[in-house]
């Protein structure tokens, strides 16, 4: 196989695992808000970071991907770096509010529980949104 096709080929499957991540980050968080049920919300919690990290980790793939096939980072810049960024401020801002909340001992219940669920479902449509302008700006 070319050097072209492997790279297509890990573009793709890191593209697969980023989409999949999208869907989880998005849907898990819509659907908790929907239901209100707060049962096995540990469980979900985890679902919802194991998403936000999948979406970590294939969104530095992506970068590792350009570097070492072109032995550069993408050339980005304006609005896509903007995007970028706030996609990563997402991520993060996700990644340790879902952290903290299983902490918590009782982060399950209530207003806590719905506001946490409300500002996941925030963060995941920013970062979605944000991803759509970093896809056409690139």
């Amino acid at each position: 196989m070319s050097a072209l096709t492997w790279q297509n080929l890990v573009y793709a499957l890191t593209q697969v695992a980023h989409n999949f991540g999208a869907v989880v980050v998005v849907a898990v968080p819509i659907h908790r808000l929907i239901t209100g049920r707060p049962a096995r919300e540990r469980g979900v919690l985890w679902l919802t970071m194991s998403g936000w990290a999948v979406q970590i980790a294939s969104g530095t793939l992506f970068g590792l991907v350009s570097l070492y096939f072109y032995h550069q980072l993408p050339d980005i810049h304006g609005v896509a770096i903007v995007a970028l960024t706030i996609k990563i401020v997402c991520a993060i801002t996700a990644f340790v509010l879902i952290a903290v909340s299983l902490r918590a001992r009782d982060p399950y219940t209530g207003l806590r529980a719905t506001m946490t669920w409300q500002t996941l479902t925030m963060l995941a449509i920013i970062a979605l949104t944000a991803a759509a302008f970093l896809r056409w700006y690139s």
